[in-house]
């Protein structure tokens, strides 16, 4: 679906739009949650509050003005559609953004106050997304899938590039697995970049998508899904994007919605860092013991989306 050239043209592309989010050292905790030398990066501090933006904002500028007149539409947990309403926003059109029932009221609350329309439908994005795209079919709206998209599937790889930047000797990274466009991205620049790098996902118990396609050595689509977490909760594996992933990924961890609330309080805790449960599943991995590291390792673990589950959960 993409190379590192595509990486590499996305990162010109969305330079202006979006912020290189700090790399940040986990040092002075109470709680140390490895032995190895643990680093974040802070993809919660990026515009619109997750890496979600790096893609939308690809997706926008590749896509002529043309096609993009009667706005645009998607189906999001709600994460990628806050980053595709400030997309919108950028070229001045509409967006519409239809959302699960399983999407938090404080995501929901932010995208109506982003003048984005706000339509909830689906249990889960599965059931959400046909949705959205007839609406797109409808309206001649521009559609802008959350992760099954090469241009953004290039912006979110972006971040994989400014993490080797800013430390060259991380030894592996952790990464949050919703449809898989995040941790597609980033293993096509990873691996380009230093082939001997660890890539760890992390999925929740409640949606193993990626997880059981691994152990079957083929896409696989969910019977039942029963995470609570609605940015991570996809049915489908996209047989592109896992044809990407799957010689790319070391392991994948599983972890509980509570063990991910438990995580973003730890974030809030001991570093001031405001995540969502998706933002908080790869610090989950850690502070259960699912995945462990020797000491002088170097370990990336994605912070990639905010939210104030650790405050008030």
């Amino acid at each position: 679906m993409i190379e590192i050239e595509d990486v590499h043209s996305a990162a010109r592309r969305i330079a202006s739009h979006v912020r290189r989010t700090p790399l940040m050292e986990t040092i002075a905790v109470e709680q140390s949650p490895t032995e190895a030398n643990l680093f974040l990066k802070l993809e919660c501090l990026q515009v619109t509050g997750s890496f979600k933006a790096r893609g939308a904002i690809s997706k926008l500028l590749a896509t002529p003005k043309s096609k993009l007149s009667a706005g645009v539409v998607t189906a999001s947990g709600g994460n990628h559609g806050l980053a595709v309403a400030h997309a919108a926003r950028i070229a001045g059109v509409p967006a519409t953004i239809f959302v699960p029932k399983t999407t938090s009221p404080a995501k929901i609350e932010r995208l109506r106050d982003s003048g984005a329309r706000v339509e909830v439908t689906g249990a889960v994005w599965n059931e959400t997304n046909p949705v959205a795209l007839k609406f797109a079919a409808e309206h001649g709206a521009a559609y802008f899938h959350p992760f099954a998209d090469p241009l953004v599937m290039a912006g979110q790889g972006t971040m994989a590039l400014e993490i080797l930047e800013q430390n060259p000797d991380i030894d592996a990274v952790l990464i949050a697995i919703g449809g898989g466009g995040l941790i597609g991205g980033m293993s096509v620049a990873l691996k380009a970049l230093k082939p001997s790098i660890r890539i760890i996902g992390i999925e929740p118990v409640g949606c193993p998508a990626f997880h059981n396609s691994l152990v079957a050595g083929h896409a696989v689509d969910l019977d039942e899904v029963t995470t609570r977490v609605a940015t991570m909760a996809c049915a489908t594996t996209d047989r592109q994007v896992f044809a990407l992933v799957q010689p790319a990924i070391e392991e994948i961890v599983l972890v509980e919605d509570d063990e991910m609330l438990e995580a973003s309080r730890w974030l809030w805790r001991e570093m001031g860092l405001a995540a969502d449960l998706s933002g908080a599943a790869a610090m989950a991995a850690l502070l259960t013991g699912r995945i462990k590291f020797s000491a002088g390792k170097n370990v990336c673990a994605l912070v990639c989306g905010a939210g104030p589950d650790g405050i008030t959960g």
